[in-house]
């Protein structure tokens, strides 16, 4: 099913006004800490340093798809994607494919020619790999989940190969 329009807004962590912060924090409990029954510091004083895309419906008011962008040399050498994250009820509608797309455009046009490494749940490596991410390292547990390193190389390379 293809995704319908989203509108983005890509924004520092100073940008953010209260309600769409609180939106973010109760999205990723409701999905990380709640549905996936995962115990975990969400707020891990990281957020402050990242850019944040929020997605939402044309019609509506709620966030729908959410992801985070780490610079480079916080979380890992190079800049990262987490947090990515869609709505129970926005499901099913290609959201996750749209939003991983729009967060590696965003991070393309902020930092021209960048690799981008994440931190993948490991049954999710076949639709992160179809997104040009590679796996790098061996399965390892994150938060209880089994996870694994991908990473996409800078356009350069990409271009090169």
């Amino acid at each position: 099913m293809s995704a319908s329009p989203m509108h983005w807004q890509w924004l520092s962590f100073n940008e953010l006004n209260a309600s769409d912060l609180y939106q973010i924090l109760r999205l990723r409990q409701a999905v990380f800490a709640v549905e996936q029954n995962c115990v975990y510091q969400d707020c891990d004083n990281v957020d402050q340093q990242c850019w944040h895309l929020l997605g939402r419906e044309p019609s509506s008011t709620a966030i729908s798809a959410y992801l985070r962008v780490v610079p480079a040399g916080i979380k890992y050498r190079e800049i990262s994607i987490g947090r990515v994250v869609t709505a129970a009820d926005a499901r099913d509608k290609g959201y996750g494919r749209v939003l991983m797309q729009e967060g590696i455009k965003r991070v393309e046009q902020q930092w021209p020619d960048s690799a981008i490494r994440i931190s993948a749940q490991a049954h999710l490596e076949h639709f992160y790999g179809s997104l040009n991410f590679t796996r790098v390292s061996e399965p390892y547990q994150e938060d209880g989940i089994p996870h694994i390193e991908m990473l996409r190389a800078s356009t350069s390379i990409r271009s090169a190969q």
